[in-house]
């Protein structure tokens, strides 16, 4: 059996039981997800990784096990019915009881309204709103029984500000901030906390995965440049790190990057004014154009967008890190 990344671990069995606490991580292939699973394996977790494709999570469980970290994996479509009776059946079976569930999974779709169709926000919502909700309740039993269960949703500074040119993102990240912040009204007293996690842009060379519509190559330079520079983006690695400490102190809410908690703060404060400045940033976005590309992999969009390669090398650099797909392969 693989030893955690330090030799310590916190005592955080159940009690009765003197296993380790278990984890579920969504989305945790590549980018955040696996730098959360690793900080939790770090703190003495045992991780059951979860995301769509099965040769990415089997090469984040292969890096996360040559760290020493203790981790399975199961691929899933969680916006399937059956994913969350099939998620927790490779929990039991691998670890047993879960105690702390992190939704993180989650779509980037970027573009001008004009480009999208009522698909986008539809796959938007099943996989940031709706997989969460099922699979938080089926983990329910779990984390109460845990008697110090802990839910972690990874919602977004676009749940809480309108973000131009990101709509169905921006609606399923507004639901899913609601969700998470009511679960922790109605599950208070239960024995199960619930962290809503507001992050800001992040690099972990989302860029690259994330889809583009309308004019894509000139969608994706604003975007990749926003999610590459130090200014506007944070490292993902200290973002994990804040986040596994919030989860372990219960905390009702964290929010990752200055811009981000100076936005949430202006736009409860002054929502008049923060609607002025996102009209003028809307206009200062490309067009949909006259025959508007629709679903491009940002690694696509990426090799004909109109952007020095030095605006993104801290984005790229993280993504090669964390397991994002490349844009000049």
């Amino acid at each position: 059996m693989a030893q955690p990344l330090h030799d310590h671990r916190p005592d955080r069995a159940r009690p009765g039981r003197s296993a380790p606490r278990t984890a579920l991580v969504t989305g945790a292939s590549r980018g955040l997800g696996r730098l959360i699973a690793r900080e939790l394996a770090s703190h003495g977790y045992r991780v059951m990784l979860c995301a769509r494709d099965r040769d990415e999570l089997r090469r984040a469980e292969r890096r996360l096990g040559a760290d020493g970290a203790e981790t399975a994996s199961v691929a899933c479509d969680l916006t399937a019915p059956q994913a969350p009776t099939q998620v927790l059946a490779a929990v039991h079976e691998r670890f047993g009881p879960l105690d702390l569930l992190v939704n993180n999974a989650g779509i980037i779709q970027v573009g001008p309204f004009d480009a999208l169709r009522e698909e986008d926000f539809r796959r938007a919502m099943e996989t940031m709103l709706f997989a969460p909700l099922r699979l938080t309740t089926a983990a329910l039993p779990d984390l109460r029984a845990a008697g110090n269960g802990s839910v972690v949703n990874i919602t977004s500074v676009g749940g809480r500000i309108p973000a131009p040119h990101m709509l169905p993102y921006v609606a399923a990240k507004f639901a899913a901030t609601g969700l998470s912040q009511g679960l922790r009204a109605e599950l208070a007293g239960s024995g199960v906390s619930v962290t809503t996690v507001v992050p800001g842009l992040m690099r972990t060379g989302s860029h690259t995965a994330a889809r583009f519509h309308g004019r894509a190559p000139a969608e994706y330079s604003w975007f990749a440049a926003a999610a590459s520079l130090p200014l506007l983006s944070m490292d993902a690695e200290r973002a994990a790190r804040a986040i596994v400490r919030a989860a372990e102190r219960g905390r009702p809410e964290l929010v990752l990057t200055p811009a981000a908690w100076i936005g949430s703060r202006v736009q409860g404060l002054a929502p008049a004014t923060t609607t002025r400045l996102l009209t003028l940033a809307a206009r200062l976005l490309p067009g949909s154009g006259r025959d508007p590309a629709h679903d491009v992999p940002g690694a696509e969009a990426g090799r004909t967008a109109p952007l020095p390669s030095w605006v993104t090398t801290l984005g790229d650099r993280a993504g090669r890190r964390f397991g994002e797909p490349r844009a000049d392969t």
